[in-house]
């Protein structure tokens, strides 16, 4: 098989390093560079143009799955593989609906990131068994119909939202105005039915966005 460049966006740098020493067990593989924030992963991906970038979702700044969006709307052929610990649908779907050709949570087995790294260089989708039943079976009741109504752009202000981020840090982030984020916000609210912050982070809590612990 022809040498796979690969680019790896993680915030941990032991993270990191685990994993370029994982992948490049495989003779294939070659990581051509690390980047720890969205910003400088997406800066990253457009200077070095790799064949695949494994990302994780939770990254300072913009998240993977805006990443995801940002790249693949400036270089649409680009394969970009989530790698997280996320294990909840909600990002599945969206890693997905952003562009993503593949989706592996940090509990796998080693061989099943590699095995996907490959798949996904050579144009396939990459989602494991187990997920794919969960994709294909899970129904949200309640709250998740709106979850699944907020667009791309809405559910990463709902993310950074209920991180506790406020509207200029976000505004910052993401690069658009702090009229833009407030804009965003009243519709994500709108749309969840939510009056309160604290009706919000209910929401997020309730699927899984953020956890329990993640607030404490």
């Amino acid at each position: 098989m022809q040498e796979i460049n690969v680019i790896l966006i993680d915030d941990h740098a032991v993270v990191r390093e685990g994993y370029r020493r994982l992948l490049e067990r495989d003779a294939c593989i070659n990581v051509l560079a690390e980047g720890e924030t969205g910003d400088e992963g997406y800066r990253l991906i457009c200077d070095h143009l790799p064949d695949v970038v494994v990302m994780d979702i939770t990254l300072p700044g913009m998240s993977g799955i805006e990443v995801t969006r940002r790249v693949l709307t400036r270089i649409p052929d680009q394969k970009i593989l989530i790698f997280s610990m996320h294990e909840d649908m909600v990002f599945v779907n969206r890693a997905f609906q952003a562009g993503a050709k593949g989706y592996v949570t940090k509990s796998a087995a080693p061989e099943v990131l590699i095995d996907a790294v490959r798949q996904v260089a050579t144009g396939k989708l990459y989602l494991t068994s187990e997920m794919a039943q969960l994709i294909a079976t899970q129904t949200i009741p309640g709250e998740g119909q709106d979850i699944n109504s907020l667009s791309g752009r809405e559910f990463e202000i709902f993310r950074l939202l209920v991180q506790g981020q406020s509207l200029n840090e976000i505004s910052e982030a993401l690069h658009i105005s702090y009229k833009t984020v407030a804009n965003y916000q009243s519709n994500i609210r709108q749309k969840l039915g939510a009056t309160t912050a604290a009706q919000i982070v209910r929401i997020a809590l309730d699927h899984g966005v953020i956890s329990s612990a993640a607030k404490a």
